[in-house]
């Protein structure tokens, strides 16, 4: 198991990159994903919004009504690049959205308040 200052330090090395203009290495990136998913997952934690970010991970937070089968009625779909850039603050979530970068569903699905991480 990594500790959470290798996650930090992944993170910090993916920013880096896409902070350059470059591709971040694919197992950097999930690595950090994942780990700014759990983050998000332990600040504000629930089952009533599901945050996707696809291939690399999915959770649930916020607290709420809660999802157990099927399609969830709040979903935040996005890519991972935009999910690193959103959860550390180097994209807002209206951006985001202007941009076409998020695909929301649901009346709860704004999880603007709780990013950056």
């Amino acid at each position: 198991m990594s500790s959470p200052h290798d996650k930090q330090a992944v993170v910090a090395a993916v920013l880096a990159s896409l902070d350059a203009g470059e591709t971040p290495e694919r197992i950097a990136l999930r690595d950090a994903v994942r780990a700014l998913l759990a983050a998000l997952a332990a600040r504000v934690p629930g089952r009533s919004v599901e945050v996707r970010v696809p291939p690399y991970g999915a959770i649930q937070c916020v607290e709420g009504p809660r999802h157990t089968r099927g399609t969830p009625p709040n979903v935040v779909e996005m890519d991972p690049e935009t999910w690193v850039r959103l959860a550390t603050g180097r994209l807002s979530w209206e951006d985001a959205i202007t941009h076409g970068r998020l695909r929301i569903s649901g009346n709860r699905a704004d999880i603007s308040a709780y990013i950056p991480i």
